[in-house]
């Protein structure tokens, strides 16, 4: 298990990745765009969208952040970006039973973003704001979602 610091921008994350990699002696940087994933045709995204940062992390010092972009037309759900709301506690685990103990314990007094469900980049993802406002995204498999993207790009 693994409990990773997870930073959200407002499109200008692939700067952060620079800046941080630099600023932190980066061993290891990962990055995927939008346009790197199959999209839904239902949803389709502008071409500025297409070019944000999706999933990325910085390995550095033992730890590892990760980052992504929010984009324009998820803000419906996610809210507006403000300085305070761009930082959420992301849990990664094999367990699934533990995921799911996690998703239910910390969802009381708090309210769901979105139930834990199987996603094109995960088995099992979702993300809730417990009764403190603090944001919590939880995902099954993120490091072998990014690992794979990352390779594929490398071919």
């Amino acid at each position: 298990m693994s409990v990773i610091a997870y930073l959200n921008f407002d499109g200008n994350t692939e700067q952060v990745i620079d800046f941080y990699s630099e600023a932190l002696s980066s061993s290891k940087v990962k990055k995927v765009k939008f346009k790197d994933f199959p999209q839904d045709p239902n949803y389709p995204l502008s071409e500025n969208e297409l070019n944000m940062i999706m999933e990325s992390s910085l390995e550095f010092a033992g730890g590892k952040i990760m980052m992504s972009d929010i984009l324009p037309s998820m803000k419906k759900v996610t809210g507006e970006l403000v300085k305070g709301n761009n930082i959420l506690i992301s849990i990664v685990i094999d367990d699934k039973q533990t995921l799911e103990n996690y998703f239910s314990n910390l969802s009381v007094g708090g309210y769901v973003i979105m139930p834990l469900s199987e996603m094109p980049w995960s088995s099992c993802f979702g993300m809730l704001v417990d009764k403190f406002g603090v944001v919590w995204k939880f995902n099954r498999d993120a490091d072998k979602f990014l690992e794979r993207l990352v390779s594929n790009q490398q071919q």
